[in-house]
Parts: C-alpha cells; sequence; structure tokens
C-alpha cells in the first residue's frame, strides 16, 4: 500500500563560460568537472535503471546556460581534449605507483570510470542533451528549466526583464529538448510575485519555494510541506522539505560526511610536484583539481586513510536505506493527519551528487532500486503527477523568499556586490527604450538590439554576484559583470547614434553566442511582445505543399506529413492545401491535418511548368474560397519549395498574412548552375519565395549556405531544421513479405530515391563490377522511378549487370520497409542532396549507410561513425566503402547500433518545436485566433 511520495528534484545549473579567445581558462573547468563527475554519472544511472525496468522519478531543471554549453561545438571538443589529458594522467599515475599496489589500484579505477564517462559521451557524438531528452521521453526524468541567465529574479528591476529571462529560457529549452517545460525552478528558489505573470503566460505549471516561503504563507498551509498550495494565479509551489535536506546538506549530520566517503579536498593536483602533473598541469602552473583522489574522510585529523571504492558503494547503499526509512516514516505520519497522500519535495543541487559528494549517483542508483525491488510503500512522483491527482489545493499567499543564507537576499546583495544593481537596473531601462523604439528595424540594427539583450542577461546572473560573496574567484566574477554591461552600453550607443559597427557586432556574437534565437522584442514595455511558443491559443496554419500523401514523388510529401501531424500535436491547427489525388476526398481531415485538394488540368504537351501555374491558380482560388467565404483567419502561410511559391507571394500580399518558406532544394544547386530559360524561370521563383518570406526554413547547414550564397539571404533569417524520421512508419505490416525466393540469401545493396542525374545511381552502377568482383553474390536492388530510369537501366545491361541489378520502380510503403529490413547496406551516392531523409529511414531500420560527402548528408552520416562516407561521383571510392560493410559484419552493426542512438537528433516532436518557434517570430499574440470551443 502507497503511504506517500518522494519528490526528489536536481537543479543542474553553471554560469555561462565560453572563452573561444584562449583555451586555458581555467572557469571552463567547471563544466568539464560536473560533465565527468555529475551530469555523465547521473545519466548513466538513470539509464542504467530504465535498461533494468527498474521504474522511478526524478525532476531535472536544466539551465539555459548550462543547456547552451553542453550543446556548444567548442566547449564539447576542449572536453574531449580535457579528459584524453586526465587518462593520460591516470595511465602516468599508473607507472608511478607501480610499487605501490593500493595507489595503483586506484589510478586504474579511475581510468576505468573516465574512459565509460567518454563512451557516453561518445554515444551521443559530444552532446548529451538527447541522453536527457531520452529519459524524459520515457517518463521517468521530468526535465524543467529556470531563468535564462539564472537571474536573482526579484532583484530584476522592469517586469519586460522578468518577462525576458522567462521567454528566453522557455526558447532555449524548447529548442533543444522538443517539448514545452511545465515547471521552473526560480533561480536560488527566490519567489517574487512579479514573476507569475510571466509564468503564466509560458505555460508553467509549478515552481519551488524554500520551506518559509509557504509556511508562512497566508492563510497557514494546512498540510505544512507534505502539499503544493495554489497561488492566487493559479500556479503550485512545492516547499523543500528540511528534514529530507538536512540528511543530505548538513556538513554536521549528512550522508556526504560519512568518514568513509571520498574526501573532496585531497586531490593530487594539489599533493604532487608539477613535473608528476603532466600533460594535466595548467601551463601557468596553477594548481587545480584532477578529480584523481586517494583519500577517504576518515576523520577530523589530517591524517588520512586511503579510499576505497567498494566500502564506499556499501556505505551508499547504507545510507540510502536509510533515506528511504526516515522518508517512509515521514509520509506514515503526515497521511495519518492530512487524508490524503502526502508528498516530501526534496531539492537539491545536481552538482552535490558526484561532484561535491562523489558517492552521490550511487546514492540515487541504490535508493530507486530498492524502493523498486523492495515495493516499499513510499514511491517517487514528479510535480505534474502529483498536481494531477487532486483538483483542491489550499489557496495561498506567498511572500519573498529563497534558499540562500537565512533564507532571505542578502547573499546576492551586500557590501561586495551591491555596485552591481544600479548599472544593472539602467541597463534594463535603456533595453527597454531601445525595444519600444525599434519597431521595424534593418537586419544590422536587430541583430544589433538581439546582442545587446544578451549581454544585459549575461550581466544578470545571480552567480557572479554569489562569487563575490563567496569569496571565491571573486575577479572573474567582477571581470566577467563588467565585460557585459560595458558591451551593452557600447552597443545602446552605436544604436543612439545610428553608427552601428558591424565588425563589434560580429566579435561580440562570436565571443557569446548564447540564445541564438533571442528576441529583443521581450524587453518592450507594452507586455505584448512576441510569443515565442504559442501556448494559450491555437495558431491557425495555412501550409502549401504541391504534394502530400498518398501522393509521393520525392520525400517532400512524406516531410510534410510528417511535420504537419506532429504540428497537431504541438497546439496548431493546420490546414494543407495540395494536389488532388483520384480516389481521395478533396476536403478531409487525416489525423486531425485538415487536407484540402485543388485539381489542376495538365495542358496539352505536358509541360510541367504551365501545370505548376494552373496548380497555383487552383490554390489561389481555393485559398481564398477558405478565408473569404468560409470565415477562415490564417495566422501564418508556410509554404514548401517554388511550386507553391507564386500562390504563397500573393496570399501574403494581398491578405497581409505573414509567410514563412521552407527550401528543401534549389535549381541551382540541382544543375550546378543557372543555364537554361526554364531554370532561370524556376531560380526567379525561388528567389521571390525567400525574399517575400518573412523567415526561410532549411533542412541543413549546406542549404543554408546555399541560400546564403545563391540568393544573398542574410544568415539571421534562415533556421536549420532538420528533416526527422518516424519509426513507425517504418515497421511492416503484418504478414506482409517480399518472397524470400526474390533475394535467395544474396547480401542486398539498396537504394531507394528518385531516378534522377543528382541522386548518383550511375555511379553505383559504375561501382558495382569492383564491389562483384569481391561479393560474387551482391545483388543490387534500385527502388523509385524518374526520367533516368531507362538510361540506368541501359547503362546496366551495358556493364553486364543485368543477373544481379533489379529497378523495383515504384513501391508501397510496406514493401519498402520489408526491403530495408533485408538489405545488407543502404547506399545513398547523390551528387546533390539537401537533406537526405530515406538515409534516416535506413538508420532507423537498422541498416548500415554508405553515402556521398555532400550537402545534408553530411549533416546525417558521420564517418565510422553512425555510417560511412564515399567521395562524390567516385565509383573507386563508393565501391571501397560497399565491400567494407559486406565483409565486416561487426563494423555494420557497430554503425547501425550508433546510427539508431543518433536518431534522437531527428525526432519530429523536436522538429514541429523549433517550427513553431519560427511561427511565433512572426506571429503577433494580439492576432491570434481563440482557441475553439467545443
Amino acid at each position: 500500500m502507497t503511504l506517500g511520495y518522494l519528490n526528489l528534484v536536481l537543479h543542474a545549473h553553471l554560469p555561462y563560460v565560453r572563452h573561444p579567445e584562449r583555451e586555458d581558462r581555467i572557469e571552463e573547468r567547471w563544466l568539464f568537472e560536473a560533465l565527468t563527475e555529475t551530469y555523465i554519472p547521473l545519466l548513466q544511472v538513470f539509464h542504467g535503471l530504465l535498461d533494468d525496468d527498474v521504474d522511478f522519478r526524478v525532476t531535472l531543471s536544466l539551465s539555459p546556460p548550462l543547456i547552451s554549453m553542453l550543446a556548444d561545438e567548442l566547449l564539447q571538443n576542449r572536453y574531449r581534449r580535457h579528459m584524453a589529458k586526465l587518462i593520460a594522467l591516470c595511465e602516468s599515475e599508473q607507472t608511478r605507483t607501480a610499487d605501490d599496489p593500493a595507489r595503483h589500484g586506484l589510478a586504474k579505477e579511475y581510468q576505468r570510470r573516465f574512459e565509460q564517462v567518454v563512451q557516453f559521451f561518445e554515444t551521443y557524438s559530444g552532446n548529451i542533451l538527447p541522453a536527457f531528452a531520452k529519459l524524459h521521453q520515457a517518463g521517468k526524468l521530468e526535465l524543467i528549466t529556470s531563468a535564462a541567465t539564472h537571474a536573482f529574479l526579484p532583484y530584476v528591476r522592469t517586469q519586460a526583464a522578468i518577462e525576458a529571462q522567462i521567454a528566453t529560457a522557455v526558447d532555449v529549452f524548447y529548442t533543444h529538448i522538443g517539448v514545452r517545460p511545465k515547471g521552473l525552478w526560480l533561480p536560488e528558489c527566490a519567489y517574487d510575485a512579479r514573476v507569475e505573470d510571466s509564468l503564466q503566460r509560458h505555460g508553467i505549471r509549478y515552481f519551488f519555494t524554500d520551506t518559509h516561503g509557504v509556511t508562512s504563507a497566508a492563510p497557514a498551509p494546512l498540510f505544512g510541506t507534505f502539499a503544493p498550495v495554489m497561488t492566487p494565479t493559479g500556479l503550485a509551489a512545492f516547499a523543500r522539505d528540511e528534514e529530507s535536506s538536512r540528511q543530505v546538506w548538513s556538513s554536521m549530520d549528512g550522508y556526504p560526511g560519512d568518514y568513509d566517503y571520498r574526501e573532496y579536498y585531497r586531490d593530487i593536483g594539489f599533493d604532487l610536484p608539477e613535473q608528476d602533473l603532466q600533460p594535466f598541469a595548467h601551463k601557468e602552473g596553477i594548481r587545480l583539481n584532477t578529480g584523481i583522489k586517494y583519500y577517504r574522510i576518515t576523520g577530523k585529523t589530517g591524517e588520512k586513510a586511503l579510499y576505497d571504492f567498494r566500502l564506499a558503494r556499501e556505505k551508499a547503499a547504507t545510507h540510502a536505506g536509510n533515506f528511504l526509512f526516515n522518508r517512509t516514516q515521514q509520509v506514515a505520519y503526515a497521511k495519518s493527519r492530512m487524508g490524503r497522500l502526502p508528498v516530501v519535495t526534496a531539492p537539491y543541487d545536481a552538482e552535490l551528487f558526484g561532484h561535491w559528494w562523489y558517492e552521490g549517483p550511487i546514492f540515487l542508483d541504490m535508493l530507486f532500486r530498492k524502493m523498486h525491488y523492495d515495493q516499499t510503500e513510499l514511491k517517487s512522483i514528479t510535480p505534474s503527477e502529483y498536481l494531477d491527482m487532486y483538483d483542491d489545493f489550499q489557496l495561498a499567499t506567498l511572500d519573498f523568499a529563497t534558499w540562500g543564507r537565512d533564507g532571505y537576499g542578502d547573499v546576492w546583495l551586500q557590501g561586495d556586490n551591491d555596485w552591481i544593481y544600479p548599472a544593472l537596473h539602467d541597463c534594463e531601462v535603456q533595453m527597454t527604450r531601445l525595444a519600444d523604439t525599434h519597431v521595424h528595424p534593418t537586419s544590422l540594427v536587430r541583430r544589433t538590439l538581439n546582442q545587446a539583450a544578451r549581454e544585459l542577461m549575461l550581466a544578470q546572473s545571480s552567480d557572479f554576484a554569489f562569487i563575490m560573496d563567496s569569496k571565491t574567484t571573486v575577479n572573474y566574477a567582477i571581470e566577467r559583470t563588467k565585460q557585459h554591461v560595458n558591451r551593452f552600453r557600447h552597443l545602446c550607443s552605436m544604436l543612439d547614434r545610428n553608427d552601428v559597427d558591424v565588425s563589434y557586432v560580429t566579435e561580440a556574437e562570436s565571443l557569446n553566442p548564447i540564445f541564438p534565437n533571442v528576441d529583443y522584442r521581450w524587453f518592450r514595455a507594452n507586455q505584448n511582445p512576441p510569443v515565442a511558443l504559442p501556448d494559450r491559443h491555437v495558431v491557425r496554419v495555412l501550409l502549401l505543399s504541391w504534394e502530400f500523401r498518398p501522393m509521393t514523388v520525392g520525400g517532400l510529401a512524406r516531410h510534410v506529413y510528417d511535420l504537419s501531424r506532429h504540428l497537431i500535436e504541438q497546439g496548431c491547427e493546420v490546414h494543407v492545401v495540395t494536389t488532388a489525388v483520384d480516389g481521395y476526398p478533396m476536403d478531409e481531415i487525416v489525423e486531425g491535418v485538415h487536407v484540402h485538394r485543388v485539381r489542376a488540368a495538365q495542358p496539352d504537351g505536358g509541360e510541367f511548368i504551365h501545370f505548376v501555374l494552373q496548380l497555383n491558380l487552383a490554390m489561389l482560388s481555393r485559398c481564398r474560397q477558405m478565408i473569404e467565404d468560409e470565415g477562415y483567419e490564417f495566422d501564418v502561410i508556410h509554404a514548401h519549395d517554388w511550386l507553391v511559391g507564386e500562390v504563397a507571394c500573393l496570399l501574403k500580399q494581398h491578405y497581409g498574412i505573414p509567410l514563412i518558406a521552407t527550401i528543401h532544394a534549389t535549381e541551382h544547386g540541382r544543375n550546378h548552375g543557372i543555364s537554361t530559360d526554364v531554370q532561370r524561370h524556376i531560380h526567379h521563383i525561388e528567389w521571390r519565395l525567400t525574399y517575400e518570406a518573412s523567415e526561410v526554413i532549411v533542412c541543413s547547414t549546406y542549404m543554408l549556405h546555399e541560400l546564403m550564397d545563391v540568393f544573398a539571404l542574410p544568415g539571421e533569417k534562415v533556421h536549420v531544421i532538420p528533416n526527422g524520421v518516424d519509426r513507425r512508419l517504418l515497421e511492416t505490416t503484418i504478414g506482409h513479405r517480399t518472397p524470400d525466393h526474390a533475394f535467395e540469401d544474396r547480401p542486398i545493396v539498396l537504394f531507394i530515391g528518385r531516378l534522377v542525374r543528382e541522386k548518383g545511381v550511375h555511379v553505383l552502377l559504375d561501382a558495382a563490377p569492383d564491389i562483384l568482383r569481391d561479393v560474387p553474390s551482391a545483388r543490387f536492388v534500385i527502388v523509385g522511378q524518374g526520367p533516368m530510369q531507362q538510361a540506368l537501366r541501359d547503362q546496366s545491361r551495358q556493364l553486364g549487370l543485368g543477373h544481379c541489378v533489379e529497378f523495383w520502380g515504384f513501391v508501397d510503403d510496406d514493401t519498402r520497409n520489408d526491403l530495408l529490413h533485408r538489405a545488407r547496406v543502404a547506399v545513398f551516392p547523390s551528387l546533390y542532396e539537401p537533406f537526405g531523409i530515406v538515409a534516416l529511414e535506413a538508420m532507423a531500420s537498422g541498416v548500415p549507410v554508405v553515402a556521398s560527402d555532400v550537402g545534408g548528408l553530411s549533416d546525417i552520416v558521420c564517418h565510422e561513425h553512425n555510417g560511412l562516407k564515399a567521395y562524390v561521383s567516385d565509383p573507386a571510392s563508393l565501391s571501397c566503402q560497399i565491400k567494407r560493410l559486406l565483409s565486416d559484419p561487426h563494423l555494420s552493426r557497430s554503425l547501425s547500433t550508433v546510427a539508431q542512438q543518433d536518431l534522437i537528433h531527428f525526432d519530429w516532436r523536436q522538429i514541429a518545436a523549433h517550427t513553431v518557434y519560427v511561427y511565433g517570430c512572426v506571429v503577433p499574440k494580439a492576432s491570434a485566433p481563440e482557441a475553439p470551443t467545443a
């Protein structure tokens, strides 16, 4: 019988530290140490619990600065170098301690653990955010966020600046995690009633306070801290439980002080001579922690006993049992007086677990395993789950409170740091003035305003005031605060003089590239800034695409189908206008998407340009009917490629509806230049579409650069949002199976795609003879249709490949899926490829991939990590890579396994969420329609 719940909350945060100008800033090691000792060990524990089917719940707050640093390639690469040096130091230590078995064994164990950390890190290609997201999607980890730069919100002067902190935070979280945060960790648990409007606006359901933040509320809470209270605006406030905190946090009687645990303050970085610390030592001779610590706490003495990993693990298990017993006693006592199931809220800094308390991750692992296997009366729960259990929480008004010294705010405002607030408050006022003044800025002015917003928010970080109070790296905190304030003032001065120095702005952006989607308008005083993530209303989207399932010519139909139905999950109302298909209704609802089909008469001669003109006229007529006769009010037009460019631009101009364009490929790229009148006609439509669009979406960094070069588009107008893959659509229908005799156990080399020159099938056929010399049983299956089909058949015959090359033409989804699951290798030898969604589908089906090192395929396939790459238009290179996979099953399995793990980067939920963010760039809240009533 369940007596109550444990609401375990971990707050993961570090200040934004990134110094591209030099690699030896010791402050960057804050992130590296936390990755090695806290974030990755916690992920290893949580994923281990998930793999073992252990039921558990944890709430984890990922602050926007931490999210930004974890996703930063520069910091990822520096971490790799850091760990390589650390592992080399372990090897050196094993040599040094060869005659000391105890220390030698400790050094060897540290090396093993560091190597496991690196292996986990590389499993996710250096970005561990998807590892968190996977746990969130599994329902085990409820991810939430904090304010943009962890500003101490009660000391922020203006409501607009509070709004900017919350709006930016939600955007960063949404962009990287792909879902809206349900809760928000108020920095330093500092509650101020002014935050509630912004939290409500962005769909936040709950936050956390220190104990007295709730116990001192009016009226006094009937259930103390064993249940949340509801504020007058409808937000839930969970209060910290003092008893559970004391058992973990207390320096006197908390678990981390046990004598068998590792001594944090004895590190070989300070114990050993400098020459023994190479190559890890700092080049200026600064002493640093290495994470290699040979001693346990032992007692209040300078003499320390050697650390024992096994003994410490046993003690962590004992403490986990004690913690579980005490919490069970707590909830049993509370339940007898509440008449409902109580919840114990136990919040901690995540970095306590592993970094400060080395055995902390083991403690959590043991705690959840004991709860699961012992069938205890205490269960873990997330705040959202607990809020869903009851609908009659007590209403209360909260007062200002923090979890800082003495429960209030003197840590962040006292004699050593009070000088920062007059400067910050002046910057807030200036930022709002500029945001209100610049209504229609030029591209450069918008960049300058956005960078000013970044600098102000970075200066507001509570970490700098905290460091000044704690007397640690004080000079660094002062330096950073002054740098951001001064840079902000210089940017403002340039704007006021109407004389912006583009080189200064560019340098500032490169030094602090945090928050790429920041919007200066969030600082506007009228409290009607742009909606980053529409939560309180439905965004109605008019989506234009010439193809949509079941009409499938290329990857566009699949893309629009997947995107539209996932936009529905994000709360949008989507209307797709597309081409009619015989046997399908002109208007229907497909998985919540409104599909409107129009028929365009194919003119005599079958010229495609004429068909496109007819299609655009028919689409225009249907859209006008929907708007003028049927009363639809669309918030945004989303046009896909040039074939709907004319109707998209006309609708935008006539009705004033904001236009978003997704460019999947360009005529210039397909033909390696523009040389005919038809190509010039298509090229002009593409240019006009990108010009008229307020924002442009592309699927790869390759396409970003192509549009910037070909159409001279400013980079800030273009958003890179990859294509995605839905594994469910790749499952073969039960009972459907391509006949076995079609293959006779011969290894299949599979190509799927349109038969046009840019797909490079002719290169694969040229490579086939060399492949057959080494693997004579290979069979090449070509799936797809297109204008090159006959030429490719002729090429196959000329090369004498008729016995082993099969052209299957167009196949249904089940046949395609079955072929993917049977294939030994999937090959995509494209000459031009904006993205290559079929490569994702192959990866999702478990077949190893060989692809040309070109375009978007280069974004998807990482050579010898999740697939193999071949040189473009090089049959010998292609043959070499295909033969490697046909002859090495271990390599094939390894690449396939990693590829499937990497697919988390291409999850349609994240893609749809990012697309909704782009909509929010152009959809003002005031014009958004009301949510439809039942």
